[in-house]
Parts: C-alpha cells; structure tokens; sequence
C-alpha cells in the first residue's frame, strides 16, 4: 500500500484538495449524467405513449366517418 496511515491516504501526500476535487467533480459529473439520461426516457417514453394513443382516436375517428 503507498500509503501508512488512513489520515496520509485522506491527504494524498499534499494534492488532497485537488485530488478529491477531482473525485467531487467526476462524482457529480456522472450522478448529472444519469439523472438526464433517467428523466429524458422517461420524456421519450411519454411523448411515444401519447403519439400511440393520437395514433389510435385517429384511427377511430376516420373509421366512424367511413361508416357514415
């Protein structure tokens, strides 16, 4: 291990602050990314379900006008 101590690992031989930040950042860098790809499904999927169900009163609109 390179390190001896918890508190040497913690202060990653005097770069901690850029180390961690750097942990920080990519953390929230990929917790972003997740969170935009969960809530754009689930924009997609709504906006399918919605054309799906306008595709069918559609539908059922032009049959009731051919019965007629």
């Amino acid at each position: 291990m390179a390190f001896t101590s918890f508190s040497d690992f913690i202060a990653m031989g005097g770069y901690s602050f850029y180390v961690w930040l750097a942990y920080g950042a990519s953390l929230i860098s990929v917790i972003v990314l997740i969170a935009h790809s969960v809530l754009t499904r689930k924009k997609i999927l709504k906006q399918i379900r919605q054309r799906i169900l306008r595709d069918k009163r559609i539908k059922a609109a032009n049959d009731r006008e051919q019965i007629l």
